[in-house]
């Protein structure tokens, strides 16, 4: 066993708490280490605290658990720093959506891309870059796992303006994986490939079985063509015209590209939905914290005694993040493939910026944890990722030094911005009513 000690900033998340928590505890070989969990949100903190606590003791994992609404306290010490945070994630998101659209803008998301990936970025690139200047001063060795968005945008600023070690990340080519399995009916675990690009914005340059090493793409081709019109047709348009796969799904690729409503609409996220389900998940966090309802349990058994399938809350499982293989890779001493990270490109893709930040298949182990070099992109579709690396810099740079004529020129250089009084009457209307959330700015 190794003993580490591990931060969680945004702990209190309905969803990045439980996965992150979970994903620790079941770390068995780093049993005797600590958690630290971090949030501004003292009275929800207090409850997944408690959570944490009950799943530890139900577990037998052996973890110390520790809170703090202050980050500075925890990260004293600690050996990996792994972030999911926002400013007022949902309240300000839905003004990136509906603002930009009033002004005749058609985004799809408003999340990673567009002007609403713009105005996130301005918003939480002075909040990363606090954490990861906190990390330099009090843990620079450790390693800062981010899960915040724009990923591509928030790790850029943090390559450009800090020396933390980071890796961003996400399991968007999961997704790709999936749809691919769909397609086909090739079983998901089966499926290997290497790929590429942006997060959000990433390409299968090859597909293949596992088992045979059988290349998938004829197949692909060919069963894409028979599938549901309605299944993921800006994926398979992309298909067709550029002639790679692109991952994770339609909405968030998307985002990166100035006929992607075509394909997806104009409806944006689903908030209400997504509110109820966070409504019920922190139910039960709730019930679990305070002993109305058992804690999962390790999973012995996938059926319960009178054969009836159990309860998924009942059973602690994995998570599909990689942040803990990362973890478990580097202080076991034991390198292991990561299926995605996003690093900084120095030729991992030789036809993107060697600054722009790519999503590449990764390995981890003792001495970090790296990108895997993929090849140069095609020509057609090279064009696409450096055309948002250029905007990802500019908005970068508005957002580190408040300069509205940079916030102005990523606007106009975005594809998706296909008028200029839309992009100044968008940036001045949302410049203005999140003054209070743009230190820089003022």
């Amino acid at each position: 066993m190794a003993i580490t000690k591990v931060v969680l900033i945004g702990a209190a998340s309905a969803s990045f708490g439980p996965a992150m928590i979970g994903d620790a505890l079941l770390s068995d070989e780093l049993r005797g280490s600590t958690l630290v969990l971090v949030d501004i949100d003292h009275e929800r903190l207090d409850v997944m605290a408690g959570f944490a606590h009950r799943l530890n003791a139900s577990l037998e994992a052996g973890w110390h658990i520790e809170q703090t609404t202050e980050r500075c306290e925890a990260l004293s010490g600690a050996a990996f720093v792994i972030v999911s945070v926002a400013v007022l994630r949902d309240e300000l998101w839905k003004q990136d959506f509906a603002i930009p659209i009033k002004h005749g803008i058609r985004q799809v998301l408003g999340e990673n891309g567009g002007p609403g990936g713009w105005s996130h970025s301005l918003r939480n690139i002075p909040l990363l870059l606090g954490i990861a200047k906190d990390m330099e001063r009090l843990c620079p060795q450790a390693l800062l796992l981010n899960f915040t968005n724009p990923e591509s945008r928030l790790s850029l600023a943090i390559s450009r303006y800090t020396a933390q070690p980071f890796v961003g990340l996400c399991f968007g080519v999961t997704m790709g994986f999936e749809s691919i399995s769909r397609i086909t009916g090739i079983p998901q675990d089966d499926l290997d490939g290497t790929y590429g690009g942006l997060n959000h914005l990433g390409w299968f340059t090859a597909i293949h079985r596992r088992s045979t090493g059988e290349d998938v793409y004829p197949l692909l081709r060919t069963q894409e063509r028979r599938c549901d019109p309605e299944y993921l047709p800006l994926t398979r348009y992309l298909l067709r015209t550029f002639g790679l796969y692109p991952y994770p799904s339609d909405d968030h690729i998307a985002e990166y590209l100035s006929y992607g409503w075509e394909f997806c609409g104009l409806d944006g996220y689903h908030f209400a939905e997504a509110d109820r389900h966070r409504a019920e998940q922190w139910a039960w966090i709730s019930r679990v914290a305070s002993g109305t309802e058992p804690p999962p349990a390790r999973p012995i058994a996938s059926l319960a005694e009178d054969g009836s399938p159990v309860d998924p809350r009942r059973v602690a499982r994995l998570s599909p993040e990689f942040a803990w293989t990362i973890i478990n890779a580097i202080v076991l001493g034991r390198p292991a493939s990561i299926p995605a990270v996003n690093v900084r490109n120095e030729g991992l893709i030789p036809n993107l910026p060697p600054w722009a930040i790519v999503e590449v298949p990764g390995v981890a182990g003792p001495d970090g944890v790296h990108g895997v070099p993929i090849g140069p992109l095609p020509g057609g579709i090279a064009a696409l990722c450096n055309t948002q690396a250029a905007v990802q810099d500019l908005t970068v740079e508005a957002a580190v030094h408040g300069s509205r004529e940079l916030a102005l020129q990523a606007l106009l250089a975005d594809p998706v911005v296909q008028n200029t009084h839309a992009a100044e009457q968008t940036l001045d209307e949302l410049l203005s009513i999140h003054a209070p959330y743009l230190p820089t700015f003022r």
